[in-house]
């Protein structure tokens, strides 16, 4: 037993001189930043992506698949001169002719907008004898036009299309029935405006999926045709009642176009554009109410107005044509009779298509 606390008193011992003789330094550190090697140049990045060129471009690009143009002007002309010792009988004769053509289409996904705009003036000379014996040369003008028309059309579903079409037209200068009218004193027949003609339609656009036939068919089941007559002194008042300056009328109304080119640089092209309406809603929007007389009849408006006009142009160079124009154009309130105009013309032309 006592050797057994002999052991216990030398361990304790000899642990309690071990502790004693551990002891901790302070130590001090110096902190450096590490460096690294590398053989990699470097090379400042900009990190803005933008180029102003480049936007410009692309913006160009999408409004260049976005608008279609078509524009042509033509100027033609003829002179005809007689020296007084021409033995055959002729008179000296001066014509000229003018004609833009623009048409500006816009395709945004399902949606489509077409504006046309188009302007035809003519004029000639030519010796007329007048009710006071005097004999002169007088300008004469026999084309004048003012068409003016927007179509917006959503694709409905394929070759098919709804919208609505808008159409004005009218013309530039006074007119009359006969050369020497203005200059013997008688009654111009027409002028601006009179008569001003405004088309508007709702309805449906059929579209042959054709290239060698392009015909489009619109079929207007609500349609106003408008007549106005501003200069009360013309002779012919359009279908207009005596004393009123515009007519309304509601109805329908349908439209065939085509237009096709031949030819790898368009030498040959054809347009046709036939336009038919039939009202049977009379007096819409009337300023007064008219009184039929003996002399003046109510004008009955259930007769359906025809317009077919017909263009063809043919290149003989880049800036020399030929056009042949034909219209036919039936209106019993204007004129009871079928009216014809046809033209054959040469001269300069100009063309400009964007596609």
């Amino acid at each position: 037993m006592k050797r057994i606390y002999l052991i216990l008193m030398f361990a304790v011992t000899t642990l309690t001189t071990a502790t004693a003789q551990v002891s901790i330094d302070d130590v001090t550190t110096v902190e450096e930043k590490p460096t690294f090697a590398t053989d990699m140049k470097r090379q400042d990045v900009d990190a803005s992506y933008f180029s102003e060129a480049t936007y410009r471009a692309e913006r160009a690009a999408i409004r260049n698949e976005r608008n279609t143009i078509d524009f042509s002007a033509n100027l033609h002309g003829s002179l005809t001169a007689y020296s007084k010792s021409w033995q055959a009988a002729g008179d000296n004769t001066v014509t000229v002719l003018a004609n833009i053509n623009f048409t500006h289409t816009y395709k945004r996904g399902k949606f489509t907008l077409t504006n046309i705009a188009t302007a035809k003036l003519g004029y000639n000379n030519m010796k007329t004898q007048l009710d006071n014996g005097d004999s002169r040369g007088i300008w004469f003008k026999n084309v004048d036009e003012i068409l003016i028309s927007t179509a917006p059309q959503f694709d409905m579903v394929k070759n098919w299309t709804y919208g609505a079409n808008l159409k004005f037209r009218t013309q530039f200068a006074p007119g009359y029935s006969a050369r020497g009218d203005k200059q013997n004193g008688k009654p111009r027949v027409s002028n601006f405006m009179t008569p001003g003609y405004l088309d508007a339609s709702l309805g449906f656009t059929y579209i042959l999926p054709s290239e060698k036939f392009p015909l489009k068919v619109t079929l207007a089941p609500a349609a106003l045709s408008a007549t106005y007559r501003h200069d009360q002194a013309t002779s012919n008042n359009y279908g207009v009642d005596p004393g009123l300056t515009s007519k309304y009328e509601g109805g329908l109304s349908v439209q065939l176009d085509f237009d096709r080119s031949w030819g790898k640089d368009g030498w040959l092209r054809y347009r046709t554009t036939a336009y038919s309406f039939y009202g049977w809603i009379t007096d819409i929007w009337a300023q007064k109410k008219f009184v039929a007389t003996e002399d003046a009849p109510k004008y009955e408006h259930v007769v359906p107005t025809i317009r077919w006009e017909n263009t063809i142009d043919i290149k003989a160079t880049k800036y020399i044509s030929t056009q042949i124009y034909f219209q036919l154009y039936y209106n019993k309130a204007e004129w009871r009779q079928l009216q014809v105009s046809s033209m054959l013309s040469v001269g300069l032309t100009y063309t400009f298509k964007n596609k």
